[in-house]
């Protein structure tokens, strides 16, 4: 309760205290001077409890009313201020993105692009229904991937002993666990590091994969190169649960072993935990025996089935909503950028055409000095269109503040004194524009336009926010990024056809025109 309130109610529990007092006093005088009469004695004593028991009701009334008023306002402000609560589900989570991501989907134009973010978008939703448990296998070529996958379905599913790029695409195989309702999908992939166009394809694709587990393993046979690290590290940082298989450890000594993964947990220290990287022998080597006879090892896949079978069973509904989630979201922000994308080209012509029409009024009424402030109308519209094109409604008043407060800016820069120069230089360069006055005018003022549209775009593509530099850091780039020497020209060559001969035109009649009056 506020302290005000509190204030209130102790000032007006000791006023009717104090009233309270003062009514029995004075009543209980009046009482005995009305002794003489019992019934006028009586009377009053009872309309002294009246008094009494209003001043309390009425207090008690305040009171109530007030704590009743407080409980409605806390209901309006959770109304209007509480977000929407993430479902408490993971599954419902991910089902909630998919549906935000089709309404974002909905508003892309090109046809081809919205179909194929429908169709994964469908594809993400009939995963999550059919509830299975994605286990890529992942790493460089012939560090034994299809070995793991043979020994842990027990039988062969592939070659082993493979050389570099047998396995040209994901081939996935289907394993139940003991406790583990879901079906659990093994996916061999292609090897990563591999030579060539095709094997860069075959990564490519292995990559796809990988980005696409519920759980990933990633197999190696040796300490971690730079060029296995960087990936593993990409895939964790974009939330993929992994486990770090080294393989082939029939190859070492059990002191060769344990420096290896002494190693490969200190690498990976911080994104993989030290229980997650098991040590294996998918396709352990056969050994000669003394009597000549050939001993075929069994492989030693035990650590890893039991640390799978374990993060399977503690996380495997999480890891599938996880994963669901993850998808979406990267879903979402592929329309996302493909929104922006079509939003920018249409801002552009939106600025390119304004762009002309400030160039226009200028050259009709040309001014002693080049000002944005002279096309302020013009830009103030501009900017209320392409705020419309981003979702934020402005009106013309709002507009012609947002115009006026980026001319200032533009005019504190020295941006305008540097147009001028820049322009003139170019378009007295060209024979066409000998009307050099007038069309310095209009081409600057469509050039500051430009930059004032540009910098209006960054601003509402964040959210009408200039970001940490400020509108000046925005302009000033777009500025650079409009005075590269390719760029003029071609700005150039369009305002000599937009601007510089319809003035030679409208210059050639008007001489026409008083030619024949002489």
């Amino acid at each position: 309760m506020p302290l005000s309130r509190i204030v209130t109610l102790i000032v007006g529990f000791i006023l009717i205290l104090g009233l309270s007092l003062w009514l029995i006093d004075s009543l209980s005088r009046l009482y005995w001077q009305l002794s003489y009469s019992p019934l006028l004695g009586n009377l009053l004593l009872l309309l002294l409890i009246v008094l009494i028991g209003a001043l309390i009701a009425a207090f008690v009334y305040y009171v109530v009313m007030m704590q009743s008023g407080e409980q409605r306002s806390r209901r309006r402000n959770r109304s209007r201020v509480t977000p929407a609560q993430i479902p408490a589900a993971k599954s419902d989570a991910a089902s909630s993105t998919l549906q935000a991501v089709r309404q974002q989907v909905a508003q892309i134009q090109d046809e081809v692009a919205r179909q194929a973010l429908l169709s994964r978008s469908r594809e993400i939703e009939v995963t999550l229904a059919r509830g299975e448990i994605q286990v890529v296998v992942f790493g460089t070529g012939s560090a034994g991937k299809t070995s793991l996958v043979n020994a842990v379905m027990g039988r062969m599913v592939g070659q082993v002993d493979a050389p570099m790029g047998t396995t040209q695409v994901g081939e996935t195989y289907c394993l139940r666990l003991k406790g583990l309702e879901r079906k659990i999908l093994i996916t061999d992939t292609p090897g990563i590091l591999e030579a060539g166009v095709a094997g860069t394809e075959r990564e490519q694709l292995a990559r796809a994969l990988a980005t696409e587990a519920d759980l990933l393993l990633f197999v190696v046979d040796n300490d971690l190169r730079r060029s296995e690290y960087e990936p593993l590290r990409g895939l964790a940082e974009i939330g993929k649960r992994s486990l770090l298989v080294l393989n082939k450890t029939d190859l070492y000594t059990d002191e060769n072993k344990e420096s290896i993964l002494a190693r490969l947990r200190q690498r990976v220290r911080g994104f993989i935990a030290p229980n997650d990287v098991v040590a294996i022998a998918a396709n352990p080597q056969p050994a000669q025996l003394e009597t000549g006879e050939t001993f075929e090892p069994e492989p030693d896949i035990v650590p890893l089935l039991r640390r799978m079978a374990a993060i399977l069973r503690a996380e495997g509904e999480d890891l599938v909503a996880d994963n669901i989630l993850l998808q979406s979201l990267r879903l979402g922000e592929e329309a996302r950028k493909l929104i922006d994308s079509q939003r920018r080209r249409q801002a552009d012509k939106i600025v390119e055409r304004f762009q002309w029409i400030g160039a226009g009024v200028v050259s009709v009424t040309p001014l002693p000095v080049v000002d944005l402030l002279a096309t302020a109308a013009v830009n103030a519209q501009m900017v209320v269109e392409i705020g419309r094109l981003y979702g934020c409604e402005l009106n013309m008043e709002r507009g012609r503040e947002l115009a006026l407060s980026l001319a200032k800016t533009i005019a504190s820069l020295g941006i305008v004194k540097g147009a001028i120069q820049l322009l003139s230089a170019a378009l007295q360069t060209n024979p066409a524009t000998f009307i050099v006055g007038r069309a310095i005018q209009g081409v600057t003022a469509a050039y500051l336009t430009r930059i004032a549209g540009k910098s209006f775009i960054e601003y509402f593509r964040h959210d009408q926010d200039w970001g940490d530099g400020g509108m000046t850091e925005v302009v000033q780039r777009q500025f650079q990024m409009n005075r590269r020497d390719e760029f003029i020209k071609a700005f150039v060559q369009e305002a000599i056809a937009r601007v510089v001969k319809p003035l030679q035109a409208t210059s050639e009649v008007v001489e026409h025109d008083e030619e024949a009056k002489n």
